[in-house]
């Protein structure tokens, strides 16, 4: 059984219960002047057929399909996921619900301005969200069919920098106009997956997916940071393609700098 917060004007609890261990579609981002609550959620809400998603980079595989989150509820779901990872080896905490909770909240918010372009230094963000495939007959919920999440934003190297962090970020000036192009790079952030549908294939072909979408967007290199310690995460980006960055000086929070060279 999975428990899944929802909050509007004040928090609610829903269990959803498992039963397996572009365009032309409206994106609602929030407001510049009203982003101090959740819209409306309906967590009943089913999740999206396939004659009813249009155009949109996607990737099928198994009984799964990454591409990128259309609902507001998607957008939940994957910070609820988020949330859940966080916490994972904090479980013991008291009041740890009330933790995950806010977490959830917080970058429900965060993740909708990122992709609205209203946050962070990126040029562009996208929300990867992995889904249970569409069956015959079957029609799941929105919380009970997103099992997958991660990030990808399209950045700019800041002046000096030819990897993420490189120089002491002293000013936010760009790189020229006529550099705009050679001087993008993406990044990958917040993968995650639903506890109950690990080792599935699920987070190596969102990863896969967001090489595709750095690809489309004119970007040369990929980049990820990764704990130094996690080496199931480390061996995955290395499958997925990416290689250690030795230039890269090990990170203040004890993390590594990882990067894929993209061919078009």
């Amino acid at each position: 059984m999975e428990t899944f917060p929802m909050s509007y004007r004040q928090w609610r609890t829903m269990k959803i219960q498992c039963s397996d261990s572009s365009h032309n579609v409206h994106l609602s981002p929030v407001s510049q002047n009203n982003i101090t609550r959740l819209p409306e959620l309906a967590f009943d809400r089913l999740q999206l057929s396939d004659q009813e998603l249009c155009g949109g980079q996607r990737r099928t595989f198994g009984r799964f399909v990454a591409r990128g989150a259309v609902l507001d509820e998607e957008y939940w779901t994957a910070a609820w996921l988020r949330s859940e990872a966080h916490y994972e080896s904090l479980s013991y905490m008291r009041h740890v619900a009330s933790y995950k909770r806010k977490y959830a909240e917080e970058e429900f918010y965060g993740l909708k301005r990122r992709c609205s372009g209203q946050e962070g230094n990126s040029l562009k963000c996208f929300c990867i969200v992995a889904v249970k495939k569409e069956e015959k007959n079957v029609r799941r919920t929105v919380l009970n069919s997103v099992v997958g999440t991660l990030d990808l934003s399209i950045r700019q190297f800041l002046q000096g920098e030819t990897f993420p962090g490189e120089v002491k970020r002293a000013s936010a000036i760009l790189m020229g106009h006529e550099a705009y192009d050679a001087h993008r790079y993406a990044y990958v952030a917040n993968v995650c997956v639903s506890k109950y549908a690990r080792r599935q294939g699920i987070a190596s072909n969102m990863l896969y997916l967001a090489t595709d979408v750095a690809i489309s967007a004119g970007v040369k290199r990929l980049f990820v940071c990764v704990n130094a310690d996690n080496k199931p995460a480390q061996d995955l980006y290395r499958k997925t393609g990416f290689e250690l960055v030795e230039a890269a000086p090990l990170l203040k929070d004890q993390r590594l700098l990882m990067c894929m060279e993209l061919k078009s």
